[in-house]
């Protein structure tokens, strides 16, 4: 798929791979229609710890305020216990115990705070101390340490309502033993008793799986079914649905239906499971991205395709039942190829189409002859309600209508747009990122 003459992104190597991927995205968007008890609430935000933290420029509050000026309204940030507490505290439940280093985690919280950011904090590694001096993803071995950490935690920020415990434990390289008997005991029920007893009106998330358990770890199909029957409490289920294969999946099609993976391509599995194990939990998908090629020529598919799927993948959790959140990760590019390359930033903190995207979000629903029909949403502040729906003609975007946004930023529209043509949506100042009609 090759880019309007407007964009000013790095040449894109385009394969035949990437080609049949959008054929595909394009089929499932084309079939794709609203679902009647959508979670319209749905709240999008990004993961980038990282970068939030040390940076490579700029302050923790220039930092946040990037983020409040795309339009993130959460932010998944974790805890890490294992550095947090590198000594065992004697009272370990009190967050002014002196083993206790809040340091840098305070500084970024309370930037989000003042920032009026959802956090969504998440609990994650445990102390040598903990677990008979073995490695961080080690379970500890008495199920009380993990609940007095998650007590000091909630005394430490008790203006968070969204906790996340643990992260992907369904993989060995992030939990042992791997099983769902073990999370739920050991972390995710006292994690869950403490916050609660802590925090009025707390969400606390559980599961946190990825989307397939790899060698030695557990499907997330079985690990669900798992967790319910070891009693786990849980307020959300939060799962990552990363696609299998990047250059094969789109968030609306190519996901293995048949398979014990739950991508976002095959979301419907992982409402279907959790209406049957925790009927009264809300879904959170919190952490989803795609890298880019360039500089993941292996794993990558293009800018403009990752900013394409920006958008289908804020429709996909939109339309579906239960979900609440979806978590953007990350915000930039880590330097280490063999990491991860879905920021909305190069490296270099070039933008990528993708950062226009996330501003605004655009996906093509359906077309019929020239009547395409788009779904889209106003992210970042600009003030507006009303805004343009524009069509590249020639070397110049003219525009085809004024859409008005409902409550949320949300807008639907049909318009007159042949196919192969480029549509963007004009927000005031901001322009969203440029899609191209199938």
């Amino acid at each position: 798929m090759g880019l309007p003459p407007s964009r000013r992104f790095p040449r894109v190597v385009t394969t035949c791979a990437v080609l049949v991927v959008l054929g595909t995205a394009l089929l499932g968007a084309a079939t794709a229609a609203p679902t009647a008890n959508a979670a319209h609430t749905v709240q999008f935000g990004l993961t980038d710890d990282a970068w939030l933290t040390y940076g490579p420029s700029g302050t923790v509050a220039s930092r946040v305020a990037t983020l409040k000026s795309l339009g993130v309204k959460v932010v998944r940030y974790t805890l890490d216990w294992n550095v947090i507490a590198k000594n065992r505290p004697a009272a370990g439940a009190n967050p002014n115990d002196p083993a206790y280093d809040w340091t840098d985690d305070d500084t970024v919280l309370d930037a989000l705070h003042a920032a009026r950011i959802t956090v969504v904090l998440q609990l994650l590694g445990t102390p040598s101390w903990a677990n008979g001096g073995r490695g961080s993803n080690y379970a500890p071995t008495s199920a009380s340490t993990f609940g007095n950490f998650a007590k000091a935690a909630a005394l430490r920020y008790p203006w968070v309502t969204h906790w996340l415990i643990w992260n992907e434990p369904n993989q060995v390289r992030w939990l042992r033993p791997t099983t769902p008997a073990v999370y739920t005991s050991r972390l995710l029920n006292p994690a869950y008793a403490a916050i609660h007893a802590t925090i009025r009106g707390a969400l606390v998330g559980g599961g946190v799986t990825a989307p397939r358990g790899v060698t030695g770890g557990v499907s997330p199909v079985a690990w669900i079914a798992g967790m319910r029957a070891a009693h786990a409490h849980l307020d959300a289920y939060a799962h990552d649905p990363y696609p299998l294969d990047p250059k094969l999946e789109s968030p609306l099609a190519g996901g293995c239906t048949h398979c014990l993976t739950i991508t976002m391509a095959t979301i419907g599995k992982l409402v279907t499971l959790v209406d049957r194990d925790f009927p009264a939990a809300q879904i959170w998908l919190t952490e989803y991205g795609y890298q880019t090629n360039p500089p993941d020529d292996l794993l990558g598919v293009s800018p403009a395709l990752q900013a394409r799927y920006i958008g289908e993948a804020a429709y996909q959790a939109y339309r579906t039942p239960k979900v609440t959140m979806l978590i953007q990760f990350l915000y930039r590019d880590e330097p280490t190829l063999s990491r991860f390359q879905s920021g909305l930033v190069t490296v270099g903190n070039v933008k990528k189409p993708a950062y226009d995207a996330f501003q605004i979000p655009l996906d093509e629903l359906s077309r019929s002859g020239s009547t395409v029909s788009l779904w889209g949403q106003l992210r970042a502040p600009a003030g507006t309600t009303s805004v343009r729906l524009e069509r590249l003609v020639g070397k110049r975007w003219t525009t085809i209508t004024v859409v008005h946004a409902k409550s949320g930023g949300f807008f639907s529209a049909r318009v007159r747009a042949p196919a192969k043509a480029w549509v963007r949506v004009v927000d005031g100042t901001l322009v969203g990122a440029e899609i191209q009609i199938a």
